[in-house]
């Protein structure tokens, strides 16, 4: 997979279906050459065409010659200071207040497997084809030496880039940017995707043209936040769902993080992801190493779907870990909307009876349990059982919703803090706050300062005191506000730009110790819903609540922006009630199960207040999710419309089987007008010299696809389900 020519200085990263290129050039520069569909050989630095470019200079090395400047060249890991005007890769304050970077090759190895990082979340290597490169660059003036690490996992088509930064020098240094990776295109004209949005309408996709200068998008939140994504997308301007090349990459880090896109006065592209650079800086001592996120990479010939369905495979099989990766995941019913913070161990019980007579298997109870929590204003950090909503703590309620045959979960929100609890009284300083400043709150909270060990192992210790009392068998674990005041008094005055770096470690390293002390225990990722809905938290929590906007209409377009990145099998989805908390939207109970279906799948009500046609829908649902699970978990994913164009009437999407004998769609009527045109659907992703039945009726694989399937009239907000069979 990965192959050196000596004689070219060329290494190149072969995976199923593409190549990616690199030349070590006569200066030492590390050259990036090529990154599309996969090639027999040859060395691509051909297509490098010197020139003399005004204002540009040139490095010392190439003497007189004006044809050759960094500020022109493709680099594997872009230099700073030293005439490359495009985006650094690395920024660093050095000891003699010189701030220039000018990294050159040394050597490169290559191991068999895939590499890991030291306490952040990665990709790895178990069972599939999988290699990983390691280049050593180094800037001989300061010291500064980068490992620049790349592993191949050869099946799904997948790069994967971090950076370790190594000071050999005798003086410290002060790191301000460290992007994971750097991407450079020759000419040519593209478009880009991110995924916008805001608190309960996370990941739209936005497209546009690249035009002439830098293009971000990114968060200072302290989370991958709601409004973007560490996602995003490069693909020519022609590419559609089905065809074109397109290029994906997607950080596997949940704290602030940077996606940019520069389009040149040449017409060359450069995209870099990593840290954020907002308040970040990293005091590197002389021998220390500092060890930047990884990014995973995919490029597609075949469009969106194809380079979508390539990230769902790799992330749910070689990121998400334990048990439950590959596993249906229990059938749940959730509290929260049911009965916000007015519960007890009898109104928790009762739900759960209901819920028991329908088939669902696992009663999670939300907010509310702990502490002198009875609203939002106090109780966080106060991990003690409320015994006067749940007497005897939580053992007796587990153990009575167990005698029903369901599983017990739990909420949590252990990275915050209310100044109305005995833990913010007994240690204010515990919180982040700025000395001599006032408190910033969120949902009236505030964030501990997770960064200090007492206070990491606080939370720590509360969790597993938890964990161990009663039995337990999901937790989910939430985070409702932004960081702010971002202040630690455990650190000097220099290092606080490390806080915000050293929150997210402090969360990973909290979530590695649970998943190595309870392995069975399954933990939905949540921050008000999809505000940290990224490869880092899945690689410890295999599902994420997808928003708490559980409105079913609202609810096809966050999953299918969602699904641009990540597999259904991450999507947190239940049927709510009507109307909606939020849109005050009421939908028909059919269009809610076949909109949950495409997730995990779980309830967020209390059976008890449904009509017996509406109980039975739920036993018909929960039925049809238990034959269907394995099409949507393990199926490969096409999106057959798009919500966001006005002209579409309906949102199709479609989970097909790994042999396509067996398929599922779901259709949702949007919106519906008078006199409308036949609605027409073409399937996606069959076997054109199969036979295929739907309903009783005998289609070509080859016709349901390319001449399509003519679809009832259906009403606004009505929605059915196509279950597709070889014959």
């Amino acid at each position: 997979m990965i192959q050196y020519d000596a004689s070219q200085r060329t290494i190149t990263l072969n995976t199923h279906r593409t190549s990616y290129q690199m030349k070590i050039h006569s200066t030492g520069v590390l050259l990036h050459t090529y990154y599309g569909p996969r090639l027999r050989g040859g060395d691509l630095s051909r297509l490098i065409c010197p020139e003399d470019r005004g204002f540009s200079p040139n490095p010392d090395e190439v003497g007189l010659d004006r044809t050759w400047s960094l500020d022109t060249q493709p680099q594997e890991y872009s230099s700073s200071g030293v005439g490359d005007f495009r985006l650094p890769s690395l920024e660093a304050d050095l000891d003699d207040g010189s701030h220039t970077a000018d990294f050159r090759y040394v050597r490169h190895t290559v191991e068999e497997g895939k590499y890991a990082l030291e306490g952040l979340p990665a990709f790895y290597g178990e069972g599939v084809t999988a290699q990983t490169l390691t280049v050593e660059l180094k800037d001989c003036c300061s010291g500064l030496t980068v490992e620049l690490l790349y592993g191949v996992l050869e099946e799904y088509d997948l790069i994967t880039r971090a950076v370790r930064v190594r000071n050999d020098g005798a003086a410290p240094v002060r790191l301000t940017r460290v992007a994971s990776a750097c991407l450079d295109f020759p000419v040519g004209e593209h478009d880009f995707i991110t995924l916008g949005g805001a608190y309960a309408r996370e990941r739209e996709p936005v497209r546009a043209a690249l035009s002439q200068g830098v293009h971000t998008a990114g968060s200072v939140r302290g989370s991958s936040s709601h409004q973007q994504n560490p996602f995003f997308v490069l693909c020519d301007k022609d590419t559609t769902e089905d065809a074109g090349r397109c290029w994906g990459m997607a950080l596997v880090y949940s704290g602030n993080f940077l996606a940019s896109m520069e389009h040149t006065q040449f017409h060359e592209t450069r995209m870099t992801l990593g840290i954020h650079p907002f308040h970040f800086s990293w005091l590197l001592q002389p021998g220390e190493t500092f060890t930047a996120p990884e990014a995973a990479m995919v490029f597609s010939a075949q469009g969106l779907g194809h380079m979508s369905r390539l990230f769902h495979r790799a992330i749910r099989l070689n990121l998400c870990r334990g048990p439950w990766k590959d596993q249906r995941r229990p059938i749940l019913i959730n509290n929260w909307e049911a009965t916000l913070f007015h519960f007890d161990a009898d109104k928790i019980y009762s739900i759960a009876k209901a819920a028991s007579q329908v088939g669902v298997e696992m009663m999670v109870m939300d907010d509310g349990w702990f502490g002198e929590r009875n609203d939002d204003f106090g109780g966080l950090g106060d991990w003690n059982v409320n015994e006067k909503k749940l007497p005897g703590g939580l053992a007796p309620l587990a153990e009575r919703i167990q005698g029903l045959g369901m599983k017990f979960g739990i909420w949590v929100e252990p990275e915050m803090v209310n100044e109305n609890s005995d833990l913010y009284r007994a240690h204010l300083d515990w919180a982040f706050q700025v000395p001599g400043r006032p408190v910033t709150r969120g949902r009236y909270q505030l964030v501990l300062d997770l960064t200090r060990e007492e206070v990491k192992q606080y939370v720590l210790d509360n969790l597993r005191a938890m964990l161990r009392s009663a039995p337990i068998s999901y937790v989910k674990w939430d985070m409702n506000r932004s960081l702010t005041d971002v202040w630690s008094a455990g650190l000097p005055s220099q290092r606080q730009g490390e806080v915000y770096h050293r929150f997210v470690l402090a969360v990973y390293e909290i979530l590695e110790a649970l998943h190595q002390e309870f392995p069975d225990l399954l933990i939905e990722g949540c921050s008000g819903g999809g505000g940290r809905f990224d490869c880092g938290m899945l690689y410890y929590t295999p599902q994420i609540w997808c928003s708490d906007n559980t409105d079913a209409m609202d609810r096809l377009r966050i999953q299918y922006g969602t699904s641009f990145c990540y597999p259904c099998a991450s999507m947190g989805a239940h049927v709510s009630a009507v109307p909606n908390g939020l849109t005050h939207r009421s939908t028909p109970f059919h269009t809610r199960g076949v909109v949950a279906a495409a997730g995990t799948f779980g309830y967020e009500l209390d059976l008890n207040e449904l009509s017996q046609e509406e109980l039975a829908q739920v036993r018909e649902q929960i039925a049809a999710f238990r034959t269907d699970w394995e099409l949507v978990m393990r199926g490969d994913y096409y999106r057959l419309s798009n919500p966001f164009r006005p002209e579409d009437s309906f949102c199709a999407w479609m989970h097909v089987s790994q042999d396509r004998s067996r398929a599922l769609v779901g259709l949702v009527q949007t919106q519906r007008h008078a006199n409308p045109v036949r609605p027409l659907l073409r399937l996606k992703g069959l076997d054109p010299e199969r036979d295929y039945r739907i309903d009783g009726r005998i289609y070509g694989g080859d016709e349901l696809m390319y001449a399509g399937l003519a679809l009832p009239f259906l009403d606004e907000c009505q929605a059915l389900q196509y279950h597709i069979e070889a014959v």
